[in-house]
């Protein structure tokens, strides 16, 4: 069973960086693209940016294109989330996810895995 971890959440002011972890154990991640979602206060979880198998296939939501960067460590199996120029609308609890396969997909029912959820309070 994959267990996946989320880290380096907190309070960020805006216009400044942060960067998630997610660091996954009881499985492999090499094989399959992996995402990251948020959920915002009251609102439903949302695609961010999304990462292949071999770190070359990578997709972002429109409004965090240019500003987020995800990237991955297999070896490590670890998929991290560098967040610049954050806005107060970034606020929200990031969650990653495993594919269910290969496809790097931008909608939650392609994800079978979830971690936990951390926390990003972006405050002016």
């Amino acid at each position: 069973q994959v267990q996946l971890v989320e880290s380096g959440g907190g309070l960020v002011q805006a216009e400044k960086s942060l960067r998630l972890s997610c660091a996954a154990s009881g499985g492999n991640i090499s094989t399959y693209a992996v995402g990251w979602f948020r959920r915002g206060p009251g609102e439903e979880r949302e695609f961010v940016a999304a990462v292949g198998f071999n770190g070359i296939t990578k997709r972002y939501r429109d409004s965090v294109q240019g500003r987020f960067t995800i990237s991955r460590d297999n070896a490590k199996n670890t998929v991290d989330l560098q967040m610049d120029s954050l806005k107060l609308e970034d606020t929200a609890i990031y969650y990653c996810a495993r594919s269910r396969g290969a496809a790097v997909l931008q909608t939650p029912s392609g994800y079978n895995y979830w971690g936990q959820g951390t926390q990003v309070t972006v405050f002016l």
